[in-house]
């Protein structure tokens, strides 16, 4: 069988996917880091460092290095100053979106987080007009943050048949304190 382009030649425990993906990504940081990119927003180290989440540098670095390693980060020196890293996402590493965006729902809905419930429910159901965004967002390289400090960005009003305009996410609520954050339901 021919070697998938990106795919890695490392010894794997088992053949079975779940084990395979839990080798590169099972680790407590790296879906972090991955939400961080695809979020955030966030490129840089010290950005990664001052998410809030309490990695220490060495973890983040190995992680940074294992991510990349895997085909799922690239690490590119700025231009104007070539001791700045930028971290960005990888065809492959944008098509974890679906699975974080799960995740996030999942989480909503079987434990106590910091996410509205409308938001969180606003998201199921427009799952596809999200993760559209998301891809949008990483194919042209657009740095707008989804979320900024823990607050969603502003979201567009959803309307029957219409495509989000550019730069928007076609959800009807936005993410205010105050919101009720336990959605624990069904």
């Amino acid at each position: 069988m021919p070697r998938v382009p990106g795919k890695s030649k490392a010894k794997h425990r088992s053949g079975c996917p779940v084990s395979i993906s839990l080798e590169i990504l099972g680790d407590r940081w790296s879906l972090l880091i991955i939400r961080d990119l695809m979020i955030r927003g966030f490129r840089t180290f010290k950005e990664f460092q001052r998410s809030g989440e309490g990695i220490a540098t060495n973890i983040l670095a190995d992680r940074l290095d294992k991510l990349e390693a895997a085909g799922i980060i690239t690490a590119e020196s700025e231009e104007t100053d070539g001791r700045r890293v930028n971290h960005r996402l990888t065809e492959k590493g944008i098509g974890l979106a679906p699975v974080l965006l799960e995740l996030l729902i999942w989480g909503a809905r079987h434990e106590e987080t910091g996410a509205p419930c409308a938001l969180i429910e606003n998201m199921e159901k427009n799952r596809q007009v999200l993760l559209a965004e998301v891809r949008r967002r990483w194919r042209e390289q657009d740095p707008t943050p989804l979320q900024v400090e823990g607050q969603w960005a502003p979201l567009a009003r959803t309307r029957p048949n219409a495509a989000p305009s550019r730069g928007a996410v076609a959800l009807a609520v936005d993410w205010h304190e105050g919101v009720r954050p336990l959605c624990r339901w069904r």
